[in-house]
């Protein structure tokens, strides 16, 4: 097996996680997560969106989160811009890297974003251009990878047809998302074979959702293709609107103790991310959804 030694962890919390949240949840809080969680260790933080806060009203407070998170050199800050638009107004925040997002699954983007897929890659391609001329780098979020709530499975050429046209456009690296989280070890490794046909490993992510408890399995699937970038969502936060039934991305404390139990070095600091949990958990006033969370806070009394 080729495991790697070490893995860096992109937490999406406080953007992923929390747009959903039908409460308020005010820039203060959002601010401190982010301080919170690069204090344990996070060194790449999905922070923010730039999108109509007609669609997404939780993320109406992107610029005031961006600038009030304590920066360090060493965290990278990334946030999702859909458009031209949503990168304008992203610019002047100086975040470090922007994501854009495809789905494997035509049903999913037309449902998600009333277009083809190749008309959401076209929609993109200057967003990308316009990132890169800047010095800011390009990420590119691929939904659906393994399966979609409308077609079922989705084939791995599904994968490798969105993965090409994303390079196409000049986008640096990807993340394979399981994005309803009915993705098994093998078609995870699949779909990961078919964006590794256009992406090195060192370019691609995993993005697991743990609707059917398969988050850590399909984790563990790409780590043995040498997979060292992932996804996850500090106390479990986070869903999917047009994925009915989707529960949260894969706890990012749940990642760190299998890794941590693997011997693979994360550079967090697990206890210090619990307590990054629980203050998110705490202001939306339920319990953490990570299991390695709960079972740590039970022992601590």
């Amino acid at each position: 097996m080729n495991l790697p030694t070490r893995v860096k962890l992109i937490d999406v919390g406080p953007r992923d996680g929390l747009q959903n949240e039908k409460q308020p949840v005010p820039a203060a809080v959002k601010v401190e997560l982010v301080r919170r969680l690069q204090d344990a260790g996070l060194r790449e933080i999905e922070v923010t969106s730039f999108v109509s806060p007609k669609w997404v009203p939780q993320m109406a407070d992107n610029a005031e989160v961006m600038a009030g998170i304590p920066r360090r050199a060493d965290v990278c800050y990334s946030v999702l811009t859909p458009n031209l638009k949503g990168f304008e107004a992203a610019r002047p925040t100086r975040p470090d890297e922007i994501v854009v997002f495809g789905a494997a699954s035509e049903a999913f983007s037309q449902k998600n974003i009333n277009c083809s897929i190749a008309e959401s890659i076209e929609r993109f391609a200057p967003v990308v251009q316009a990132a890169r001329a800047a010095g800011i780098a390009v990420r590119g979020a691929m939904s659906c990878t393994v399966g979609c709530p409308y077609e079922g499975d989705v084939a791995p050429a599904r994968v490798a047809y969105l993965a090409g046209l994303m390079k196409g456009i000049g986008v640096e690296r990807v993340d394979v998302a399981d994005t309803i989280g009915v993705g098994t070890p093998r078609k995870v490794r699949a779909a990961f074979e078919a964006a590794l046909r256009h992406f090195g490993i060192d370019h691609v992510s995993g993005h697991f959702h743990d609707t059917y408890g398969q988050a850590l399995s399909n984790t563990l699937a790409a780590l043995e293709l040498g997979v060292w970038n992932f996804q996850s969502s500090v106390a479990g936060l986070g869903g999917c609107p047009y994925a009915k039934g989707a529960t949260g991305n894969v706890a990012t404390e749940d990642v760190v103790f299998m890794l941590h139990g693997m011997g693979i070095d994360t550079g967090i600091d697990l206890d210090k991310l619990i307590d990054a949990g629980q203050y998110v958990s705490d202001f939306l006033g339920r319990g953490t959804g990570s299991r390695v969370a709960t079972a740590v806070l039970n022992k601590r009394g």
